[in-house]
């Protein structure tokens, strides 16, 4: 949903999150201010609630507020109430652009993730070492990290494309 939406719930007492979020927004009706939940390594303040006029990243957070995601958050989806945030694939390729892993929620093995790996080389059969790049996506590929080493290049599947149970490394 879109902000104003989110802002209404939010003011009704309905806390209000982005989908990949670990906490949360809230109005409070005395201070006439949105309070920003969030884990106190994520706070630029080192506090754990913040007034949104308060924030140290205005961009970020303006466009937070221009998203269209907007969601209820709650005791399964937010982690400072007790869930786990999970997003879509495509907010995942984001996320590891950014320099974040990334994973099922359902893959079992453990420390099984994706992320993104940049100047890749190897060895050629003469001795050589060869730095890939190529012309429209430069020197990255995806690493699959699993249980048996990394796999350079990982491929999705149609499942890990059309799921929304991506979540974040820890």
């Amino acid at each position: 949903m879109r902000f104003a939406q989110a802002l209404d719930m939010m003011k009704h007492g309905i806390p209000m999150k982005l989908p990949s979020w670990g906490g949360y927004w809230c109005w409070d009706d005395e201070k006439k201010t949105i309070l920003m939940h969030c884990r106190k390594a994520d706070s630029d303040t080192g506090k754990d609630v913040l007034d949104i006029r308060e924030t140290q990243r205005v961009e970020y957070t303006l466009l937070n507020v221009l998203s269209d995601e907007w969601v209820p958050a709650n005791s399964e989806n937010c982690s400072i109430m007790g869930g786990t945030p999970t997003f879509s694939f495509g907010d995942a390729i984001k996320y590891m652009k950014r320099g974040l892993k990334v994973k099922r929620q359902g893959w079992n093995g453990k420390n099984q993730h994706i992320e993104l790996a940049k100047n890749i080389s190897y060895i050629t059969p003469d001795g050589n070492i060869q730095n890939c790049d190529h012309d429209a996506i430069g020197n990255m590929a995806i690493a699959f990290v699993g249980t048996s080493g990394v796999q350079m290049g990982w491929l999705a599947s149609q499942a890990d494309m059309l799921a929304e149970d991506w979540v974040f490394v820890e």
